[in-house]
């Protein structure tokens, strides 16, 4: 069935900047404020946008994530003419095309776009937390006659040289891009949020047809301009963040408890953020349990003190347990006279009794290093 507009989710590799969280864990299935997955965000911008084919990109760790999502149903994407289509890396002539980028990842499944006969493709990541109406991004692309258009946002300037930094006109086109520039001329950064003309993409990945051509910042963006398509930038004001790293995973974490409105997630009507019920019982704070500011998930029993910090399903925090400024995972068992501060506590961990880990910065606890970053106190 012919689709105005399909999307392709990029999953990502290995996430090695998210260190031991993402060891065998893809990215976009990492636990995010207790009760979330990060890849619920942009499902869930998917349903609000009525954009209803998606094909997910995978190729690391993909278990844990089709599992969760399966053929989209809590995010209303399980329909009879387009639903949720794992696209994993293939043999073809004998060898394994395994994806070298983001393009090279499109270029592996031009036939899905094809078998929609789409007009439209929307590029995104499975990694990024932030609301979106793309049906809105799409009507700036239409309005602005592009061929291609990025989602763009201003970022700290001081940070812009993480970013590919876009310069632009007073009609919101694209004049200029540099990929993670040592001196950005602008602080106006790609969210990596593509729609393409399909035909002008398929133009664009085959004339990039080379072992060199794999990511769409770093190639095919500057190769679009430099022909001269018409690239034009929505921007977008909202609250967005890339979560590849600790600092930025954790922070995030922390906006949530420090802002009561974070992203409407307790209203339901403004492009509501869905999830996957887990049909767990409600948390439980015990007598001697204490919990201020912070965010617990279901299935959890608190006999601790909880202070500004998430703590995700079917966690337990024993009595005499004091927990401060932490992003817990999900499954996590801690135990007697534990104190930790400042600490992202990675999933199904079992922390001892009078283990202490006091950080002046975000660390990562894991089985790996639970001994060596801690100390234990009987």
């Amino acid at each position: 069935m012919k689709k105005t507009i399909i999307a392709m989710i990029l999953v990502g590799g290995k996430g090695t900047r998210l260190k031991e969280i993402t060891k065998d864990t893809a990215k976009p299935a990492v636990s995010f404020g207790a009760k979330y997955k990060l890849i619920d965000f942009t499902l869930s911008n998917l349903s609000n946008s009525n954009i209803d084919v998606v094909g997910l990109v995978t190729q690391y760790e993909p278990f844990e994530l089709m599992s969760y999502i399966g053929r989209g149903r809590s995010w209303d994407l399980d329909v009879l003419d387009g639903g949720v289509f794992f696209l994993t890396p293939f043999a073809k002539n004998g060898s394994v095309l395994w994806q070298k980028g983001t393009v090279d990842a499109v270029r592996h499944y031009a036939d899905f776009v094809r078998e929609y006969q789409a007009s439209y493709l929307l590029i995104l990541s499975g990694d990024q937390i932030y609301k979106m109406d793309y049906q809105d991004m799409l009507r700036h692309h239409l309005q602005h006659n592009a061929m291609v258009t990025i989602a763009a946002t201003p970022v700290d300037p001081a940070e812009a040289h993480r970013f590919g930094i876009m310069e632009t006109d007073s009609e919101s086109l694209v004049k200029g891009f540099e990929e993670k520039p040592e001196h950005p001329k602008s602080n106006l950064a790609s969210m990596g949020i593509y729609i393409f003309n399909t035909d002008v993409l398929e133009k664009l990945l085959r004339s990039s047809d080379t072992a060199e051509t794999i990511d769409f910042g770093a190639d095919v963006i500057p190769r679009s301009l430099a022909s001269g398509d018409r690239v034009a930038a929505y921007r977008f004001e909202g609250y967005w963040r890339d979560l590849g790293t600790v600092e930025s995973l954790y922070s995030a974490n922390m906006d949530l408890l420090d802002d009561p409105d974070f992203l409407g997630l307790n209203q339901s009507k403004d492009l509501p953020v869905y999830s996957k019920s887990l049909n767990l019982p409600p948390h439980v704070v015990l007598e001697t349990g204490n919990v201020q500011n912070s965010v617990i998930a279901d299935g959890c029993i608190i006999g601790g003190t909880v202070r500004h910090s998430t703590v995700g399903y079917r966690t337990i925090i024993r009595p005499g347990a004091e927990i401060k400024d932490c992003v817990i995972f999900p499954g996590v068992m801690i135990r007697e006279n534990v104190r930790l501060e400042k600490v992202v506590v990675n999933k199904n961990l079992v922390i001892p009794k009078g283990y202490r880990l006091i950080s002046d910065h975000v660390v990562v606890l894991d089985s790996t290093n639970l001994e060596s970053l801690g100390e234990k106190h009987e």
